[in-house]
């Protein structure tokens, strides 16, 4: 029986979490196209090179390894990230962890590291706004703390690359490679049992 402090979450079908990913992702590409349209914002380039992609693909590896540590070592990040992938992933086919990891992964990193950081401003400011508001996009209610914590130094690690290449394409490799390496990890546990 749920307490007052732990309402239970009705689950959700395949076809609502596919639905409000691509809601979410819409909104986020239009939050972004307004932001342009009332500010002359100089966007992130996003250049396509190997080590860009490279790059990316390395920090996805860090992140993932950095997840599995926090989740293994501290308990509410692990109950967290638990009821949080669960929500999401229990549903959803293995097929659609790629709209998963792709959705998710190009809106949010236009929005956060290519329109957001540039507007705030390309130094340690921005990278701290920007990824508290990355941070705080990924608050599902008061028990989900520590989720939140680890999407801010997610978002900083995500900016920081950003900063450090000056390509938008290193986070998005990072941010889709990693939420493909999250999905796919948790949902195989799952198989496992």
């Amino acid at each position: 029986m749920p307490t007052p402090s732990q309402p239970q979450l009705e689950p959700l079908d395949r076809t609502q979490v596919l639905t409000a990913m691509g809601i979410t992702a819409l909104v986020l590409l239009i939050i972004a196209r307004f932001w342009l349209a009332f500010d002359s914002v100089a966007l992130l380039p996003l250049e396509l090179s190997l080590s860009a992609v490279a790059i990316g693909a390395s920090l996805a590896l860090g992140i993932s390894v950095a997840s599995e540590i926090a989740y293994r070592f501290w308990p509410a990040y692990r109950t967290s990230a638990d009821t949080y992938l669960a929500m999401v992933l229990t549903p959803l086919l293995w097929i659609d962890l790629i709209w998963l990891g792709l959705l998710p992964g190009l809106s949010e990193e236009l929005l956060f590291r290519g329109v957001m950081l540039p507007a705030i401003g390309l130094n340690s400011f921005g990278l701290v706004i920007s990824s508290l508001c990355f941070g705080v996009l990924h608050y599902s209610g008061s028990q989900q703390w520590a989720y939140v914590i680890w999407a801010t130094v997610v978002g900083a690690v995500l900016g920081a690359s950003a900063l450090a290449t000056g390509n938008l394409l290193v986070p998005i490799v990072a941010h889709v490679m990693t939420n493909l390496i999250s999905s796919g990890t948790w949902k195989l546990k799952q198989v496992r049992g």
